[in-house]
């Protein structure tokens, strides 16, 4: 397999990462200026490189690079120009006692490389993003091998695995402090080359995917076994279960606030000036920690500003809650239009307008997803023999409404969540007998009435992926199931937050008929128009 057929191939597959200029984490970085055309004959290098944790993020610390030959034309140790917190010496094999004389800086080794690469040069590595990232450099001709050889679901094989299973070889050995990044550049390098020589279907019939899982099965029974003697106690605390395991905690934080946490033993503690710094750091250093605690600052609202946000709150959740329907003729059957409307959801309240030339109702829901779903159902459809319009009440709060509902279908907290109405008290046990129908289900949330213990007749499913949910939503709608919903709308905490809304704001329930007192008799025998006077009476 040629070296351009190989760039098809990884390009194809939509993974090996170019650098390109405009990208808003790269305006700074440093074009390596190889923009020569390749060939087949165009030369590789194998690239490394190793990093510490300073107080502004991921910083280098070495860098190797090594040519076909596997000859190594360089191999420098980098000062970092942020304070170092953590030399990750497991991974690095680097140490303060290393760098300390050291004095080479990252612009030496960026006008070194761009000086030592020709300009087909082609970039060879394992996870190269990252070290091109640590390098702060853009070269336009890479081969990746954690995307040459993709694991299923579009996971990566680790380095070590890959130089045991493909090329027989030993590498990262557990004896050793570190990584030997020159050995993992030549490593990198062999791999792609028997990339190009054997191509995907030699790769294919290694069946590495059985191999690495067979090998990871190995690993999880032997740490099992390595662990079986810690003894936990009842209230061992996070940090204490941690500690027994070797790890560390993450804890970010701004600089004026004081926690315990911050002079425990095995807590990494990053202090920051601003919550923007928080959030910044936080992208980086999670990745790299078991378990981190993110805490923002904010100044605390005043009791009367906290009261009017709740408030207007509330009215805006209620609002979008609630839909007009309508025209009904007069002689409209209440009780069969409260079943209709009662199967999208439950109704907190129904009221009957009569104020307008023909009857409609107001439906305020419990749910917004009801709401939403009774719109989409039943707007420019014939009940009752008259085709009505469903719609929210227009108010301040609610002209953004569409927007705001697709925000919310789009949101990762309701991402793969469905809303179902009509569920019976043996829906979970159905559901789970049929269990081979919904993969990928995670959790089933069926809401009880805080008074009586019942359970409601709705419910909301969460799956691993937007595409189970999807699919179980068309089955649950089907005719075996015949089931009304969609996809959810609300996170579960905001639930909550709902549920703690004062009593005087709840309507009781049951359909409520409301004529302006004067003309109550007369809408029984004649259909009147009601205008509202100047005065504020109703005439």
């Amino acid at each position: 397999m040629n070296l351009r057929m190989m760039f098809i191939i990884s390009s194809f597959k939509g993974r090996y990462f170019l650098f390109l200029l405009g990208f808003p984490d790269c305006e700074n970085f440093v074009l390596t200026k190889c923009n020569g055309s390749i060939t087949d004959n165009s030369p590789l290098f194998g690239l490394d490189c190793e990093i510490c944790l300073t107080s502004k993020g991921r910083e280098l610390t070495r860098i190797s690079l090594v040519a076909e030959g596997g000859c190594c034309v360089m191999d420098e140790l980098v000062k970092p120009d942020n304070k170092i917190l953590d030399y990750l010496t497991s991974f690095s094999g680097i140490t303060k006692k290393i760098l300390n004389p050291v004095t080479t800086k990252l612009k030496d080794v960026q006008r070194h490389l761009k000086a030592l690469l020709p300009p087909d040069a082609v970039l060879v590595g394992h996870s190269l993003d990252l070290d091109l990232r640590a390098l702060k450099m853009i070269h336009p001709y890479v081969i990746d091998t954690s995307l040459l050889y993709v694991r299923e679901q579009g996971r990566r094989f680790k380095l070590k695995f890959l130089a045991k299973a493909i090329l027989g070889k030993d590498i990262q050995c557990p004896d050793r402090l570190g990584h030997d990044a020159t050995e993992d550049a030549r490593t990198t390098l062999e791999l792609a080359r028997y990339f190009l020589k054997y191509g995907p279907r030699k790769i294919a019939e290694l069946n590495l995917e059985a191999l690495a899982s067979h090998q990871e099965l190995l690993a999880a029974g032997q740490e099992l076994r390595n662990t079986a003697e810690i003894v936990y106690q009842p209230n061992t605390s996070v940090l204490e279960c941690l500690d027994l395991m070797g790890q560390k905690l993450l804890f970010l934080t701004r600089e004026a606030e004081t926690s315990e946490l911050c002079s425990a033993r095995n807590c990494q503690t990053i202090k920051c000036l601003s919550n923007k710094e928080v959030l910044e750091q936080a992208r980086v250093e999670i990745p790299l920690f078991p378990f981190s605690i993110v805490q923002f600052s904010f100044e605390p609202f005043s009791p009367n500003l906290t009261e009017e946000m709740n408030k207007r709150m509330r009215i805006k959740w209620t609002e979008m809650s609630t839909i007009y329907a309508g025209p009904f003729s007069k002689n409209c059957n209440l009780r069969a239009l409260k079943r209709l409307f009662k199967s999208f959801g439950p109704i907190r309240s129904m009221t009957l307008v009569l104020e307008t030339h023909q009857p409609h109702l107001c439906i305020q829901y419990e749910v917004l997803e009801a709401a939403q779903l009774a719109i989409e159902s039943l707007d420019g459809i014939l009940v009752e023999g008259a085709c009505i319009k469903v719609q929210r009440p227009v108010t301040e709060l609610t002209l953004d409404c569409n927007t705001l509902v697709n925000e919310l279908e789009q949101d990762s907290e309701n991402r793969g969540t469905i809303y179902l109405s009509g569920v019976s008290e043996t829906f979970k046990e159905h559901l789970l007998q049929q269990s081979n129908l919904f993969l990928g289900l995670e959790a089933v949330i069926l809401p009880k009435d805080l008074k009586s213990g019942k359970q409601k007749r709705y419910c909301f499913l969460k799956f691993r992926t937007f595409g189970s949910a999807q699919r179980a939503l068309d089955i649950l709608k089907g005719k075996d199931w015949k089931l009304k919903g969609r996809h959810a709308l609300t996170p579960r905490h905001l639930h909550a937050w709902l549920r703690g809304l004062p009593p005087e704001s709840r309507r009781p329930p049951g359909v409520r008929v409301i004529p302006p007192p004067s003309e109550q008799q007369a809408l029984q025998h004649s259909r009147i128009v009601l205008w509202p006077r100047t005065d504020g009476n109703k005439r």
